[in-house]
Parts: C-alpha cells; structure tokens; sequence
C-alpha cells in the first residue's frame, strides 16, 4: 500500500508532460543547472575577494607617547 507501482510513474509522468509540454521540461532543468553554476562561481568569487583582503589588508598603529 505504501509503495508506488510503475503505473504510478507513468501516470505522474503523463501529468508533467501535459502541464509542461515536451520542450519545457528540459528548457526547466537547464535553467536550474545555470542557476547551480552561478551559485557555485559566486561563491569561489566571494571566497577569493575575502582572501585577497584578508592579505593586502594593513592596519597602522601609532603608539600612544604621554609622559
């Protein structure tokens, strides 16, 4: 009762396709693999900006001389 036949499949397949036609499933799933890729480059741009920062970065200090 609580598994899901090969009718099932089919029958949530026929679904999709009729909702989305055959063209735009694979336009969607294209779509979301760009979006991953954006994703993943942003995150290796944000990763490298934040180490050449964390090296080009100098702080000066100037000590306190009161007598």
């Amino acid at each position: 009762m609580g598994s899901l036949s090969i009718w099932h499949w089919l029958i949530v397949l026929a679904i999709a396709l009729l909702l989305f036609g055959r063209g735009k499933i694979p336009e969607l799933m294209g779509d979301v693999a760009k979006g991953i890729k954006s994703f993943k480059k942003g995150m290796n741009d944000d990763e490298d900006t934040s180490s050449t920062q964390a090296t080009s970065r100098t702080v000066e200090h100037k000590a306190d001389e009161t007598k």
